[in-house]
Parts: structure tokens; sequence; C-alpha cells
């Protein structure tokens, strides 16, 4: 029977964040004054493991390696090597199998890169952590940190494990990569809600955050995988990663095509010799020719350069593809899942309203750029007109710690985000910082801090009289102020009830409040006291809405998707009245419908799917629950993209069909669990690289809409040869040759085409759409008729009129790809009319093609080693002008098929049929 170890005698309790710090202390065993003695340290490291993540279990570089070639079509390919290594082609087999080991080689470095997303979390963990043991401060490394431990934090550290909090001094955390809220988190020593969300739990630090501001301390309860982070790390080593729509059609399309080769060389090979009277050796070459001619070689190599030519376009628009199939997979985007901060907004806080006595005043201006100006209705109002800005202006400056600079063509902050924001509007409102620091330089400060929710600052103009200034809470500053001022400059009297009315509003409509008050005093004052604040006597000068405003150009970006048809919905760790206030700037929708983590937690899986089509703001979600909505909207069918930046989006980045990370912003986490990284952070990328996605699946189906007729046509003429007992009017090696000529010419500048004019005005295809619907598929059969009959029809006419088998051979190959030049013009659109200018000369890569190939033909048809080789013999003027006329007439034939079917179908149902 097996032996379960006990639990260590020393635990913390449930919800730490929950319960008193005393509590947590007791059941930790250990002293807010003297911390754990080293040999207990070095005990409950035994115990415990060490503050590390632990790697994830993997297949080894072998078994990764081997495992690229598991696929149906890869499979095909091999079987085609082999035909053709038994047929004594050597070159060709070569060729087929250094696409399949390259594809492969390329796999298994790309799975490689798709597992460090766990590396980067592991590397999020602070190298070295200031811990209280043995009664003494010391440093130790962080991974030697075990549960008990009291641990010091300061401004710029990394929070190195999950602590509850014991002390704590003005301190604010960034916890914008676990929570997503832009703004960092205030904490406190007081016990929260148990249910409460993780970015509401002020009285924790969580493992991997930096410490933005202030001084704090706090017991260990959590290490390694057992900390939030590790928590995450642990979610995103379970999640599957999806494969694209493409790769998925392909799989079947592969395993159909397989089948079917198969099942007509057998058919062929059981014909031939039980009714026509061929030996089982020369029926097998032929059934061996049949499958070759039918197995379109070429595919693979032209879908891989085609997605390599759209990973090119989408760089060129700022979209960085980590994983080819993304591409295409773009193309197919139903919905996007946008994080909130830094994608659709700036993730730069900007103060957006100033609430005056008499008036309320919009500010333009993106970030902590210092260009704007400020509107009250529909009219501009300056800094000359409005006194009190300037007021507003000098205290904004004067009681704040950061710094703004210009660096590069970027406005950067030193500081807290939010006074920084003050600062850029201090700037807007024509305030110069050095002049104001020399004309009231500081003399005493009392920081902000979280019991007293304010900031004060003490200052002396030339006459030696004092100015304190104040910023903090709306209804602290409130209390402390008896008048206010007007626009003008004039006093004014204060009525609370106003400023509070007005500021209901705007905390409604998702801002962040500050106040901001000056109090003169007559005489010096040397220091400055809270009690000297607490008298009050202030006059309150504004206050200020501060939010994280949305990117202009994801606005425009949001309005072209839904025209597309895709859905964007906004999932955000930030506040619920945050989040419905973006949306409403971003038009996310008429009514907009929030959703909350919590409101999450309690629905079945079904209702959830219900929900998620309902609701397009997603609010306090955790990273349970980002990974639940992917999984909810893709059970309905949608094929998702999803973007984000921190820790906490990585394991819903991996499970999207498309995990899109912030390049500038994002932490390393999210870049490697992502197929895509934009290099500008900015969502109208996003929506470039869907343009991009849906050319590139454009392509590839006209690719494939281009490859298959070729190989039906050979195939069937293989065929009818064998069913009428006639001469073979193609060899496997001409067969080969053809295959091979017209893949690495023809079909390649398919890759090339630009997207067709309607392209975002389309919807999104249905992800259940086969690769080839029924239109694309009559257009291959039909095509292939074509070219047996020219093919075919050459071969007999040429024999016919006495030519030799080799030189009907010769006329029918040419006849052939004569035929597939002219019908590369036709599918350079599958269903519009190329019939113009443009659709013969509209793409130089197709000239370009046909000159190679006219190159290739003419070597294949009069060159003497190419003749031995391939069995071919000249031809004269008689033969290519009959071949030519063919061609024509195969182009004339499908675009009256076109027009037919636009005549039954319009444009838009055609591609759906």
């Amino acid at each position: 029977m097996t032996e379960h170890a006990s639990p260590p005698p020393f635990a913390a309790p449930a919800g730490c964040h929950a319960q008193p710090a005393d509590a947590v202390l007791l059941a930790l065993q250990t002293s807010h004054e003297a911390g754990i003695a080293s040999v207990e340290a070095a005990r409950r490291l035994d115990l415990c493991g060490a503050n590390a993540l632990p790697p994830p279990p993997r297949n080894g570089p072998l078994i990764r390696f081997l495992l690229q070639f598991h696929n149906v079509l890869i499979y095909v390919l091999l079987a085609a090597g082999v035909v053709t290594s038994v047929l004594g082609h050597a070159v060709d087999s070569a060729v087929i199998f250094g696409v399949v080991v390259i594809n492969a080689i390329i796999g298994f470095l790309q799975e490689g890169k798709a597992e460090r997303a766990l590396d980067a979390i592991r590397d999020m963990l602070s190298p070295h952590a200031h811990v209280l043991r043995d009664g003494r401060r010391q440093e130790i490394a962080a991974d030697a940190l075990v549960p008990g431990d009291i641990v010091f934090l300061a401004s710029g550290d990394r929070v190195p494990a999950d602590l509850r909090l014991l002390d704590v001094r003005s301190l604010r955390i960034d916890e914008s990569a676990l929570t997503g809220e832009s703004l960092g988190a205030d904490k406190s020593l007081s016990p929260v809600a148990a249910d409460a969300a993780l970015g509401d739990r002020t009285s924790m630090a969580y493992s991997g955050t930096l410490v933005s501001y202030g001084q704090g301390m706090g017991v260990v309860v959590a290490t390694g995988s057992a900390t939030e982070i590790g928590r995450i790390s642990t979610l995103l080593g379970t999640v599957e990663g999806m494969s694209t729509p493409l790769l998925r059609q392909v799989a079947g399309f592969s395993r159909l095509l397989t089948w079917v080769i198969l099942g007509i060389a057998a058919a062929a090979f059981v014909f031939g010799t039980q009714f026509r009277g061929y030996t089982h050796g020369d029926m097998f070459l032929a059934a061996v020719g049949l499958a070759v001619a039918a197995i379109p070689e070429g595919l693979p190599a032209i879908m891989t350069i085609t997605l390599a030519i759209g990973v090119q376009r989408m760089a060129r628009r700022h979209a960085i593809i980590r994983r080819l199939p993304a591409v295409e997979a773009l193309g197919s985007v139903t919905v996007i899942c946008s994080d909130k901060t830094g994608t659709l907004t700036r993730n730069e806080m900007a103060v957006q309203r100033v609430i005056c006595a008499d008036a309320q005043l919009r500010v333009s201006g993106a970030g902590y750029a210092p260009h704007g100006g400020f509107e009250c209705g529909s009219h501009a109002i300056s800094a000359a007109e409005a006194p009190l800005l300037a007021d507003i202006g000098r205290a904004c400056l004067l009681c704040n710690d950061a710094e703004l600079s210009l660096q590069g063509k970027e406005w950067r902050i030193v500081g807290d985000p939010t006074e920084g924001a003050l600062t850029a509007l201090a700037l807007k409102a024509g305030a110069d910082p050095r002049l104001l620091r020399e004309a009231l330089p500081r003399d005493d400060v009392i920081p902000f801090e979280s019991g007293h929710r304010f900031m004060a600052t003490l200052h002396h103009d030339e006459a030696g009289d004092a100015c304190v200034m104040l910023k903090g809470a709306p209804e602290r500053v409130l209390s402390l102020c008896s008048a206010s001022r007007r626009l003008d400059g004039a006093p004014a009297p204060l009525e609370p009830e106003s400023w509070q009315r007005a500021a209901e509003q705007a905390a409604g409509e998702g801002m962040r409040l500050l106040a901001v008050a000056e109090r003169r005093e007559a005489g010096q004052r040397r220091a400055l006291s809270f009690a000297a604040v607490e008298e009050g006597g202030f006059t309150l000068l504004a206050v200020l809405g501060i939010t994280d405003p949305p990117r202009a150009e994801a606005v425009k970006a949001v309005a072209n998707c839904m025209a597309a048809g895709i859905q964007v919905k906004m999932i955000t760790g930030d506040h619920a009245a945050t989040a419905r206030a973006i949306g409403e700037q971003l038009g996310l929708s008429r009514e907009v419908k929030v959703l909350t983590g919590a409101e999450i937690e309690r629905m079945e899986d079904a209702r959830l799917a219900e929900a998620v089509a309902e609701t397009d703001i997603f609010a306090r979600a955790s990273p349970e629950h980002k990974l639940r909505l992917v999984e909810a909207l893709q059970a309905r069918g949608e094929v998702v993209a999803m973007t984000g930046d921190g820790v906490n989006d990585a394991p819903a980045l991996k499970r999207a069909d498309v995990g899109v990370a912030m390049g500038q912003k994002g932490t390393e986490a999210a870049k490697e669990a992502a197929e895509m990284v934009l290099a500008d952070d900015n969502f109208a990328s996003v929506a470039a690289a869907v343009e991009e996605g849906r050319t590139v699946y454009d392509n590839l189906r006209k690719a494939i809409a281009y490859i298959l007729p070729t190989n039906i046509g050979q195939a069937a003429m293989v065929f009818c040869a064998v069913l009428f007992g006639l001469t073979m009017p193609i060899t496997p090696a001409q067969i080969l040759w053809v295959n091979m000529v017209t893949a690495v010419t023809l079909a390649l500048a398919l890759a090339f085409e630009r997207p067709e004019a309607d392209i975002m005005a389309r919807p999104p295809r249905d992800p259940a759409e086969p690769l080839l619907n029924g239109l694309l598929a009559w257009r291959i059969v039909f095509v292939g008729f074509l070219l047996v009959a020219g093919g075919m029809g050459m071969f007999l006419w040429e024999s016919a009129r006495g030519a030799t088998l080799e030189a009907a051979r010769t006329a029918a190959v040419n006849a052939l790809l004569i035929g597939e030049v002219f019908y590369l013009f036709n599918v350079r659109n599958l269903f519009g009319s190329v019939l113009s200018r443009d659709g013969f000369l509209g793409n130089r890569y197709v000239l370009l093609a046909i000159l190679l190939l006219a190159v290739c033909q003419a070597l294949f048809t009069y060159l003497p080693a190419m003749q031995r080789l391939f069995g071919t013999l000249p031809l004269g003027a008689d033969e290519w002008l009959r071949i030519l006329a063919f061609g024509i007439l195969l182009l004339f034939a499908v675009e009256i098929e076109k027009a037919v079917l636009r005549r039954i179908f319009p444009q838009g149902e055609a591609r759906a049929h």
C-alpha cells in the first residue's frame, strides 16, 4: 500500500487575502520580528521544494523530430518519393524527400520556440530577495525562499513569491501582467472579501509583479508552482494548442485524396489485367504512373511558399508571424478577443476631464505627450481665457514626483503613471516645470498612503509666504476644502453636493478620479504635518478624470472588423465600469453589456456558450476565465484570435486559433505563447493582418484550383488509355516533368496575387467550409476534362497523321502545358472575368513564370539531352499552332463557364457553394 507524505506542520490558511495578518503568521509558525531560523528554512526547503517553476515533461529532440512526419499529406509525399525512386528517377525522388525533410525541420524548430513560453514565465521570477532570518536582514537567492519567510519590498523590486502583507508605506505594485489593470494597485493591510478578484486583493503581493512605488514587508504564503504565476504556468502547460482551419482542411483533403488515388489506381490495375489483357507487370507500371499523375507533389511547397510570402507582407504591416499556418488562420478569424490595456488603449494614463466649480472641460491629446488642449462644450478654451487652468497645472506639477521626458519620438515617464498624466496635463496648461520649481521650491512633503488617501507638499514663494498643494481621493480632499474657484479664477462657494454628482458621473464612465487643491498662508511654515493639513481651509481647484484612453486607430480598426463580419470582444482584468466606458468609446456594440469574472464563475459551460455570443465586454477576468471564454467561442464553431500582453493572457493565447502578443509592452511569456507578435502593439495591425490572411487563403485556393486539374488531366489520360486499350499518351517521367515544372513556375506565381477589391467586404468564411467547395470542385473537374480532351486529342490527332509515338507524346505534353498557361489567367480571379488589361498584365510574376516555362519547354522539346531523358522529339510550326489554338479555346471556355455561374449565383454566393 502506498504511503502518502504527511502535510507539513506549517501551512498558510486558505484565502490569505481574507485572513488577518496575525492569523497567517500563526499558521506559518513565523515571527514578524525575527522571521524563521536558517535551520528551519532549510527543513522547509526540503519539504516544499525550490521557489521555482518546474519544467513540464517534454518529448526529447528525436521524438519531436519524428512526430513532424506524422501527417497524412507527408505520408502521401513519402509514397510518391518511393514510387519515383522505384521508377528510377533519383532526382525527382530527391526533390520530394527534400521537401518533406525541410518541412519537418521547420516544424521542429517552431515547436522548440513554442516551448519557450513556460521558460519565459519562469524567467519573470525575481533572482534575489531581502528576507528576515535569524532576527537579521539578509539577501538570499529567490529560489531559496520558503513559506514563512519575511520579505522586504522596495520601489523597483520584483516580488519574489506570493506574500501576505504585514507592513506598507505608500506601497503601489504594478500587477498588469497578472490582472491586465493599467493602474498600479495601492496596497493595505486590511483583509478583503474571500471572493475578491485578484486585482482587488489589496492585502497581497504576488510573485512576478513589480513594485512601482513605496515600501512594504510581507510573509511568504506560497512559492514555486503554488504561486499565482505558478498556477498560470501549470494552466499553460495543460492547454492544447489549436490546429488552424487550413491544417484541418488539408488533413481531411489529404486523407480523401489518398484513398481516391489508391482506389482509382487499383481499379485501373484490375480492369487492365482482367478486361484488356495487359500483363500484371505492365499494368502495375501503368497504375503507378496513374498514381504519380494524381499526386500533387508540388502542393506542400506551394502552400509553404504562399504562407511565407504572406509572412513578409504582414511584417511590412507590423505583424510578425512566428508560426507559418497562423498566416492563413488569420484570414479565417470570425471573432477577435482583445485585451484592453495596451492593445485597444495606449497603456498610458491621461487626464481626459477637468471638473471645475462652473464647468466641465474635455482634454484632448493622447498618452503622455504634452500636446492637446481644452474644450468646454463645443468651444476650445485657452489657458489665457481660463486662469484657473494655470493654477491647476501648478498644483499638478508641484504635488508630484514623476518626471516626463522626450526619448526619441516618444514621451516617457519615470515614476507613477497617474502622476505622469498630471505632469502632461500641467504642460498642456502651459506650466513650465523648471520655472515653477525655482519659483516655488518644495520644502516638505507628506507622501500618499492608502491610510490618509492624499499627498501634500509645502512650498514657499519669493516673499516667503507658504503654499500647501494637495491631491488625493475626491471625498478626502473635499472634506478639507472650504472654497472653490471658477474657471476665470474668481472665488466660488463650495457646493459639495454638486461636486459629488459630477464626480459620480465621471466615475460611472470608468474614470479614476483625483482632486487637486491649494492653500496659501501668510508667513513661513517650515514643516508640514498631518495636523497642519487637517486644519483644512483649502481651495478646491478641480476634480480630474483620468483614464487609459482608446487608441484612435483602434476605434477605426474595430469598425472595419465589424464591417467585415468579424466580432470584436474585449476581455480585461480591469473593473466593469472602466471596461464599459472604453467599450462605448470603441463602439463595440449598441447596447454595451458587461459580464464579470464572478458571473462567469457561476455559469455552466452551456450557459457560458450562450452568454459569450450575446456579450462583447468581459471584465475582472482571470486567466481561467479568459481560457474558458476562448473555449466557449470555439465550441460554437468560431475561429478565435486572442490578443494580450500579460502572463495572465498566455494560456488563452496558446489555446486560441491565433494568439497575438504585444511586441513592445508584452511579456516574454505572452510572446512565446502566441503565433503572432505586433511590432507596434496596435489593434489596427490585427485588422491589417486579417486582410493579409484572407489574401493568403484566396491565393492558396487559387493554387489548389490550378494544380489539381493538371493532376486530374494527366491521371485521366492514363486511365482513358487503360479503359480503351490504347498506347499510353504520356509516360511517368513526362508526368513528373509536368508536375514539377508547373509547380515551380506557374502555380508559384499565384502566391503573389494582390488582394481582390472586395476582400474585407466579405463575411468570414465558415470554418467548416471544405477547402474545395462545390463550385471549385466542379471547376477542377471541368478544366481537367478540357485538359484531357486537349492532351488526348492532340496525341490521337498526331498519331492519326502518322507521327511517331515520341512525337505524339511530345505534342500531348505541350498541349497540357499550354492549356495550363492559359488557365493560369483564368484562375487569377476564381469567379470574376479576367478579360481585361489587368487580368492579363496585373501580376508581373505570372508573365515571368510563363516566360520561364517557355524556356523549360523549349529545352524539353529541342535539347538532345532532354529528348533522350524524356523521350521527346522536335515539333514543327503546324503542331505549335494547333497547340496554341487549344490554349485559347480553353481560356474562353472557362470564362464562359464563369459567366454562367455568375448568372446563377451572385459572386458572394459562389464563394460559399
